[in-house]
């Protein structure tokens, strides 16, 4: 099973719908985000994803009302853990506890954001994906990741 990742949309729907296309086209099954919507009009495009997505809040994120009700209830407080394809998962925004979550050994996959920063690694038997920034506010680089949850391995993907 294929997922995308992205993160740090920041209002800039641009890149925002560019990554929607690219998960469209690469057939992803789910998709996260990683938090920082920023305001409820960037969850509009995500009504053109073929597939399901959710995803959490970031410090960035302020009518959290607005945006869970445009994200038809998609939106979670974070940490998020859930299970997808038989493989334990924890969503975050910001990235204090990566490594202890990780070196935990409790996840296959550890994803956050925040830093705008690109980071897909292995610690122990966990992947950890950071996909960077969508918005390309901070950097100016938008990026997202696709991970297989098959072979647990992930890459980054220029917009």
């Amino acid at each position: 099973m294929r997922i995308g990742i992205l993160s740090d949309t920041h209002d800039n729907l641009v890149p925002t719908r560019k990554a929607i296309e690219l998960f469209n086209r690469s057939k992803v099954e789910y998709v996260i985000h990683a938090g920082d919507y920023t305001s409820p009009f960037t969850l509009i495009v995500f009504k053109e994803l073929n597939c399901p997505y959710t995803g959490v809040f970031g410090n960035n994120d302020g009518d959290k009302l607005l945006l869970q009700e445009r994200a038809e209830g998609n939106l979670r407080n974070q940490p998020y853990l859930f299970t997808l394809n038989n493989r334990k998962i924890v969503v975050m925004h910001e990235h204090q506890v990566v490594e202890a979550l990780a070196d935990s050994g409790h996840f296959d996959l550890v994803v956050y954001g925040h830093t705008h920063k690109p980071d897909v690694r292995k610690v122990r038997k966990t992947l950890i994906i950071n996909p960077g920034e969508v918005g390309a506010w901070l950097y100016g680089t938008p990026t997202v990741a696709l991970v297989d949850l098959n072979t647990m391995e992930g890459e980054i993907i220029g917009l």
